[in-house]
């Protein structure tokens, strides 16, 4: 059964956990869907975890489209959701809503997300208009590192907090059929969650939301340097890769790899007779 819009707003009702992760490319995607996963956000974090980059400031429409091709080919259950990076959503209604058709007309996307709260309801209104499906983002929203002074927790005070609730409520209202929680008190998740008809998937936000999202290269140990305080490694992925990588320049190198089991043959005579061909 294809995951939708409807199936995860029977998921809050129902009390059954959404479950979310990011993904970039199609064998990925592929193991990921074969495990049921919910959803498959491919998330501007690719700028970082794929590309390099310092932060998701520089990804582009393109880097997404090209990334949600490959993450849409292999999603047979999920929902494949693309992010909408930095400048794609903000100037102005008209460019929202071009972009977010971008993501579903050539990626084949099922959703988009975009940051912010109750300054970018007129885009959510927007694209939700034009039939395309919008998954709010709220709290920590990294295209703002910049403006938040920082990778942060967010609504720690009560003004804050208060501020946070009016920001779900206003995204809710004006389309989004989900709310990304990130970086988020878990107790202050737990009473937004509470408020809303829609679901709250939370990445540092406890166990309160109605799901959870992770950045893939961070639960399977391949992201190097130390995780944030709210990630959860689930396999050692990293350290087996680099065991195998190794042992693989080592064999190279002394001559085990290939051994007689890799190799094909050709009947000795043939080869005879393309080297008498050959003159020698």
């Amino acid at each position: 059964m294809k995951t939708t819009v409807l199936t995860l707003k029977a998921q809050k009702q129902n009390g059954d956990k959404i479950t979310m992760l990011t993904a970039y490319d199609y064998s990925t995607a592929l193991l990921m869907d074969e495990a049921d996963i919910d959803c498959l956000l491919v998330g501007d974090s690719l700028g970082m975890v794929m590309l390099g980059y310092e932060n998701t400031l520089a990804v582009t429409v393109e880097d997404i489209i090209y990334h949600t091709r490959a993450v849409a080919r292999a999603a047979k259950h999920a929902m494949v959701i693309a992010d909408m990076p930095f400048l794609s959503y903000q100037v102005n209604v008209e460019d929202a809503v071009r972009n977010a058709g971008r993501f579903l007309k050539e990626a084949n996307a099922h959703a988009v997300k975009l940051e912010g709260g109750r300054e970018v309801c007129p885009q959510i209104r927007a694209i939700t208009d034009a039939t395309i499906p919008v998954v709010a983002h709220l709290g920590l929203t990294p295209q703002s590192v910049n403006a938040l002074g920082g990778f942060k927790v967010q609504g720690r005070d009560a003004t804050a907090a208060y501020r946070l609730l009016h920001d779900a409520l206003a995204v809710e209202e004006a389309g989004a059929f989900a709310v990304v929680l990130e970086c988020v008190p878990a107790d202050l998740a737990t009473w937004i969650t509470g408020k809303l008809s829609i679901p709250t998937i939370g990445i540092g936000a406890g166990a309160g939301c109605d799901g959870q999202v992770l950045v893939y290269q961070d639960m399977l140990g391949l992201y190097g340097g130390t995780p944030a305080k709210f990630v959860k490694q689930f396999a050692n992925a990293g350290e087996l890769m680099r065991q195998g990588f190794s042992s693989y320049i080592e064999e190279v190198k002394n001559g085990a790899f290939p051994a007689q089991e890799h190799c094909y043959k050709i009947e000795p005579e043939a080869l005879a007779e393309a080297k008498r061909m050959a003159g020698e």
